[in-house]
């Protein structure tokens, strides 16, 4: 038995759970999110969710702990939601957003704009003295997570200076110089 997958899902006040044609469907305060499911027996019982696998073959044990970390995500998002930041390290890195576009001057001959879907509300913080940060909020996890590491891709932290945009808390393993 997947450890994972028989673990139940507890489903919060506020959040309705339907399940119909397989096909899982969570309502939420902050938005609503599908997810497809094939193979794996999902039951809603006074608000708990049991996931049950019908046979013992390796992709249905793989399936059985994927889909319950999908449910759980996706119960989670709709009612607390998801935050992901980054932070731009570097000196002249520079952030800021004009409602859901990002503009991001991170060392290039010209700044990188960036059309955020909208069910991620973006947010740029700049204090005196402390590095640039972007905050990306929304209710699906995967899709900030996207946005996140579309974001980071455009100037990866290299490992001897630490330069570039990074998530907050991320170590960086860094290197040793030349030494002459």
């Amino acid at each position: 038995m997947s450890r994972i997958g028989k673990n139940p899902i507890t489903v919060p006040e506020g959040v309705t759970v339907e399940i119909k044609d397989n096909v899982i469907t969570a309502k939420g305060k902050l938005g609503e999110l599908t997810q497809e499911y094939s193979e794996i027996e999902i039951k809603l019982e006074d608000g708990t969710i049991t996931l049950e696998r019908t046979s013992d073959k390796k992709d249905l044990r793989a399936k059985h702990g994927l889909y319950r970390a999908l449910i759980a995500n996706m119960i989670e998002g709709v009612s607390k939601g998801w935050t992901k930041e980054l932070e731009l390290v570097g000196v002249g890195y520079r952030a800021s957003n004009q409602g859901q576009k990002l503009d991001l001057a991170v060392g290039f001959s010209h700044n990188i704009v960036l059309d955020i879907a909208p069910e991620v509300t973006v947010e740029t913080i700049s204090e005196k003295g402390k590095n640039p940060r972007v905050k990306l909020t929304s209710f699906d996890k995967q899709l900030v997570g996207q946005v996140a590491a579309k974001i980071r891709g455009f100037r990866r932290p290299e490992p001897y200076k630490g330069k570039g945009i990074k998530f907050v808390g991320e170590e960086i393993r860094r290197k040793a110089g030349k030494s002459a």
